[in-house]
């Protein structure tokens, strides 16, 4: 039982339509992530925690977090109490993933904070059904305008604790048209602060 969650990831890796890297685990990291959770292997989250110390999907435009590899963090390194709930993946622009209770007796869904809008977005999918559709090939769609013609040149060669930072920024009137944009690597996590608090600086 506690294998089939595994199996089911795996699967939906073998079949996505873009290249998936993941991260070697680290057990130690791992098993006091799960513990801190309070979740098994059986749910998928587990599963890409025990399993991996991270996923790097399409040529690393998403980095969704595992047990941490690299330099990217654990699942649990980003675990906001501001927010509720877990920071699950980043893309390399700097847009997070959240994993945050609804409403009292809810399920936790996906949210999805955007570096072109400044605002959460609630995708209204559990974390498995979240996880499965971008394996499933769900980011071409979701990232159509955010990207620039050579993308995955650019963004494959990146450690997976780096990303890029764009100038004018992607939520400027400027900044829309990615590849018209001044681009730079910087530090992952540090690109997705300086999002977030300029978000609350504009309220």
């Amino acid at each position: 039982m506690e294998e089939i969650a595994w199996g089911e990831v795996a699967a939906a890796i073998a079949a996505a339509p873009y290249p998936v890297q993941l991260l070697p685990p680290d057990a130690t990291r791992a098993e006091t992530a799960l513990a801190f959770l309070g979740i098994t292997t059986r749910s998928w989250l587990g599963a890409v925690v025990a399993n991996t110390g991270g996923l790097l999907i399409d040529h690393g435009w998403l980095r969704v977090l595992g047990s941490g590899s690299d330099g990217l963090p654990d699942v649990t390194d980003q675990a906001d109490p501001a927010l509720g709930g877990l920071i699950v993946a980043y893309d390399v622009l700097g847009g997070q993933f959240a994993w945050l209770p609804g409403q009292p007796g809810a399920v936790p869904t996906v949210h999805y904070f955007a570096p072109d809008t400044l605002e959460w977005e609630d995708l209204e999918q559990g974390y498995s059904d979240w996880l499965y559709a971008v394996l499933a090939g769900s980011m071409t769609q979701f990232y159509d305008s955010l990207r620039w013609p050579g993308w995955q040149q650019e963004v494959g060669v990146l450690p997976p604790d780096q990303g890029i930072t764009v100038f004018p920024p992607p939520w400027s009137q400027e900044g829309q048209d990615l590849s018209t944009t001044t681009r730079a690597v910087a530090p992952l996590v540090q690109i997705a602060s300086y999002h977030l608090e300029t978000a609350r600086q504009l309220g």
